[in-house]
């Protein structure tokens, strides 16, 4: 049997946040170190939290859970309680957690993770702005070459942005973050809007969470019912999309998405275009290669894998 693969979710709940959660905790494949929370979708006293919350509901209460990062490196917090409600997780009634936050701070946990794990076996899973790891590079440069990936939501060419018409929400709140994690040297895999645009969570697939019938799958129902109001009014689709599980997915089965290696920049001085990612997708640069940027999902299968992982919760 093949062991399973080492990681740490670094994440801002957010209703997308937690199916994401939900996904690895459920799948045996995935060894979760601990949950780190940082300030992205609601500040970051209410996404560790609402990590919390999620792991209670997945059955979970041993899981280490650490706050980080409550706000970005340099600009202010831009929050999207527009979207995900006041609490983050509007949508269910789920109770305070009563399993404990971690004290280690979530940079100094993802330090010493990555150097008491061999090089190349931990692999950083990243849902929200990139504070967390850009402190963690910037604090201990010896963690790049040990890092075996990350694998982030964020960051848009095709579609564009979704929070300003050039950036996505993620990569917006803390481009200087995502600046110092695409340039750091670590190998990264990257699900952008031009993916999870297309993995819409529409009416019959919501109704196979619920009819799970289980408190996972109707937490789920529930909560995708109240996030997906404001993309279904946005977009003009049938369903909105289900960003951050795409990152999970690709660890459980990469066959679900294609795309391409290719060099990704970060914009962080105009403000017209601040947190916009330019992904140089034809190759008409010689800037290195830094990221596989993915475009195409099987969005039959991505559902079909989600809807039966969290039927084992």
């Amino acid at each position: 049997m093949q062991q399973a693969r080492k990681i740490i979710i670094d994440t801002d709940p957010g209703q997308d946040d937690a199916v994401a959660i939900l996904l690895a905790l459920a799948s045996p494949e995935l060894d979760v170190l601990g949950i780190t929370a940082v300030a992205g979708n609601v500040p970051l006293g209410l996404t560790e939290k609402n990590a919390r919350k999620i792991c209670e509901l997945a059955g979970r209460p041993d899981m280490k859970v650490h706050a980080g990062a409550g706000r970005p490196l340099v600009r202010d917090l831009v929050t999207a309680e527009h979207v995900h409600g006041k609490s983050g997780l509007d949508g269910p009634d789920l109770p305070e957690p009563e399993m404990p936050l971690m004290q280690a701070h979530a940079v100094d946990f993802i330090v010493e993770a990555v150097m008491a794990h061999e090089p190349g076996t931990l692999t950083l899973c990243t849902l929200g702005p990139l504070t967390n790891i850009a402190l963690a590079l910037v604090r201990e440069p010896r963690i790049a070459p040990r890092i075996g990936g990350i694998v982030m939501m964020g960051g848009g060419f095709f579609e564009g942005g979704n929070i300003t018409p050039a950036a996505e929400f993620n990569i917006h709140v803390d481009p200087h973050a995502a600046d110092v994690v695409f340039r750091s040297g670590v190998p990264i895999v990257m699900m952008p809007l031009d993916v999870t645009h297309k993995a819409l969570a529409t009416r019959a697939r919501v109704g196979a969470f619920r009819d799970l019938g289980t408190p996972v799958g109707l937490a789920t129902a529930e909560m995708l019912g109240f996030s997906e109001r404001f993309d279904k009014e946005k977009y003009g689709n049938e369903g909105g999309p289900l960003h951050d599980p795409c990152v999970i997915a690709y660890l459980l089965q990469p066959a679900l998405f294609a795309g391409r290696t290719c060099n990704v920049s970060v914009e962080t001085a105009s403000e017209l275009t601040m947190g916009m990612t330019v992904i140089d997708w034809w190759h008409v640069t010689k800037r290195p290669h830094n990221a596989q940027v993915m475009r195409e999902i099987d969005d039959e299968g991505f559902f079909a894998l989600l809807t039966e992982r969290l039927g084992r919760l």
